[in-house]
């Protein structure tokens, strides 16, 4: 069975690198993208619709709030990942539509695990 397809958006090169090698890791494979139409159209690729994305709420290029209403369109489950002091940002990304938000810290401290989890995990209605 092959690894699940994982879309990542983000426009910093190093934490993009950072998550495509934890999606590796957790094992997955990876679709690096840094712009919201880039996003949109792996999101609809020709190979069927990816297991999921992450989406890094923390840019200047796109607005993460709208690529998680993108991928909730799509079907797509959402990791969404962020300051951990940015509450508000945190809460509208759940209101939007991402499954689970978490802090920078957690995604570099144990990312293959926590992203291995979260493709393990049944999706589920975002609160």
């Amino acid at each position: 069975m092959a690894d699940p397809r994982v879309v990542i958006l983000a426009d910093d090169l190093i934490w993009a690198d950072r998550l495509a090698r934890a999606v590796e890791a957790a094992p997955g494979e990876p679709t690096s993208t840094r712009s919201l139409p880039g996003f949109v159209a792996a999101l609809a690729a020709a190979d069927g619709p990816p297991a999921a994305a992450i989406v890094d709420l923390t840019a200047r290029a796109y607005d993460g709030l709208a690529a998680i209403d993108a991928a909730r369109d799509a079907g797509v489950r959402v990791l969404a990942v962020g300051q951990h002091d940015d509450h508000v940002l945190r809460k509208a990304a759940l209101a939007a539509g991402a499954e689970r938000v978490l802090a920078y810290q957690k995604l570099f401290a144990d990312g293959p695990a926590t992203i291995a989890a979260f493709l393990a995990a049944p999706a589920h209605a975002p609160a």
